[in-house]
């Protein structure tokens, strides 16, 4: 456990996200929160907003009870709002939200509407602030990111392979992508910090063949790198079948079958990571409760494949695996993104 204090150098570093943010003084700023959240992280957001001469406030929510058979982890999907109408407006007027529920707002479900209202929401991920100094912006990223996004978006197929067995297709046509850079300065928009990941939420029916994670790839949900193979086969979006004779392919299987939902067995989405300074070693640095792993996710090079949720191929769970990936081939529309863990240099 590293000391919950107040640092300098951690006001510093909200800050600087908080510019990029397009935060100036007099701006409203909503910190939501609630009650299990990293106070050190609602904290220094508070210092940070004031000390730029913002005008913050908190709405604070009680963290509801997990009614689920399983823990839940890293769903990106907050369900602290609980759909109170005075906290979603609350939140829509504020024009700048600083998002430190643990869960994170991403695919909540109040939060189109919150942005449709012209809101820009940066998440906070539920990280101990020592991990945050380190991934503070990077204006070369975004254009990295940007191009990466745009070249997804225009892509028809995706082939992911691997010398550890993974022969994976993704028919890409009419996918939605999203690049996150780790700020956002757009109303109407969210972002989370750190950043530096593109991922695609394919149509319904895509994805097909052959995933094998290989020890060392991580599982982000168990926040565990692996230490033994794990085979998954998709048929038309779904895990059919999940193979190993490990700890790590019995913990899989038996937290999927928990759920008892189709849905948690279904692809949720397809991307890769791309920030330079994001370190693979980095979940072996904290305890548990002070990672989120979304530093893990942005790792130069990496295949990150998701389980779960997408509401873009009409698929809702809440049961959710983040599985980055090292050491794959990613190759969209013929053309290497990504040779053997080491992203390419094709996106500027």
């Amino acid at each position: 456990m590293l000391a919950d204090r107040i640092e300098a150098k951690w006001i510093d570093a909200f800050c600087e996200i908080f510019e990029r943010c397009a935060v100036k003084a007099g701006d409203t700023a909503a910190i939501l929160s609630e009650t299990q959240s990293r106070a050190l992280n609602v904290h220094l957001a508070e210092l940070a907003l004031l000390r730029m001469g913002a005008r913050p406030f908190h709405v604070v929510m009680p963290t509801p009870r997990n009614r689920n058979i399983v823990p839940v982890r890293s769903t990106g999907a907050s369900e602290a709002i609980q759909k109170l109408g005075p906290v979603i407006t609350a939140l829509q007027q504020a024009g700048f939200v600083v998002d430190c529920t643990i869960e994170g707002l991403m695919h909540a479900v109040e939060t189109p509407e919150i942005l449709k209202a012209g809101a820009r929401i940066l998440v906070i991920s539920n990280e101990h602030p020592e991990a945050l100094e380190r991934m503070v912006p990077d204006p070369a990223l975004e254009k990295r990111v940007r191009a990466a996004a745009k070249m997804l978006r225009g892509t028809k197929r995706m082939r992911v392979t691997s010398k550890a067995g993974t022969a994976l297709d993704v028919d890409m046509v009419g996918a939605s992508t999203v690049g996150v850079w780790g700020w956002t300065d757009k109303p109407g928009t969210l972002a989370h910090w750190p950043g530096g990941i593109v991922v695609s939420f394919p149509k319904s029916g895509t994805i097909n063949g052959t995933l094998v994670m290989a020890p060392g790839d991580i599982n982000l949900t168990f926040k565990r790198y692996l230490t033994s193979p794990v085979k998954m086969t998709l048929k038309d979006d779904y895990v059919v079948e999940l193979e190993g004779e490990g700890t790590d392919a019995a913990m899989m299987r038996a937290y999927l079958a928990a759920w008892g939902d189709r849905e948690a067995y279904a692809v949720s989405h397809v991307g890769f990571g791309m920030n330079p300074g994001a370190r693979y070693e980095a979940l072996s640095m904290y305890d548990q409760r002070d990672t989120n792993g979304t530093e893990i996710r942005a790792v130069s090079g990496n295949f990150l494949f998701s389980t779960g949720a997408n509401e873009f191929a009409g698929r809702y769970t809440a049961g959710h695996f983040d599985l980055p990936m090292m050491g794959t081939t990613i190759e969209l529309d013929g053309v290497a993104v990504v040779r053997e863990g080491v992203l390419q240099d094709v996106f500027g």
